[in-house]
């Protein structure tokens, strides 16, 4: 009779803590993205072949709760192939109907500068070239937030002085 007054009891606890899990686990998850923008790049010093600049990126948070992260990681496309790629420990908070200006080193490899520069050479010069970047805010367990941003990058003109 124990035993069976026991189970009933474990099985009660177990079904609420899953109804309780359930609840908690439909909460998250419930976050508009973030808005991402490229606010500036400014070079660093680079080593050998390689190129290195500072991206400020702007994230906006349109969500009612701030966001903490403690580390970024960021990865630039230009024309559907990978450019640079970069990441920072810093930590800090996007605060709730907010914005922040976030800076990431990213490093250009001399091959990726080469796979670009041949993928400008082989195809008609346009006045724009597509761009993506996409990357994390770390939070933790289950606090790290995914960002994606699309854009096209307006090529300066020809002044006929010469090409690359």
């Amino acid at each position: 009779m124990f035993l069976s007054a026991y189970r009933s009891c474990s099985r009660l606890l177990i079904g609420a803590l899953l109804l309780v899990g359930l609840a908690a686990c439909s909460t998250l998850g419930q976050r508009d993205p973030l808005r991402i923008a490229v606010a500036g790049i400014e070079p660093l010093p680079g080593q050998g072949l390689e190129m290195r600049f500072n991206v400020k990126l702007r994230v906006q948070n349109p969500n009612d709760t701030a966001i903490d992260y403690n580390g970024l990681a960021l990865d630039m496309d230009i024309n559907g192939q990978p450019l640079a790629s970069g990441v920072s420990s810093q930590s800090g908070s996007v605060p709730r109907y907010g914005e922040t200006v976030l800076t990431v080193p990213v490093t250009v490899s001399a091959f990726s500068a080469v796979r670009q520069f041949w993928g400008f050479a082989e195809h008609t010069p346009t006045k724009s070239v597509p761009y993506t970047i996409h990357g994390k805010l770390a939070g933790g367990l289950l606090g790290t937030v995914r960002f994606k941003d699309k854009g096209e990058l307006t090529l300066p003109e020809s002044t006929g002085a010469g090409t690359w």
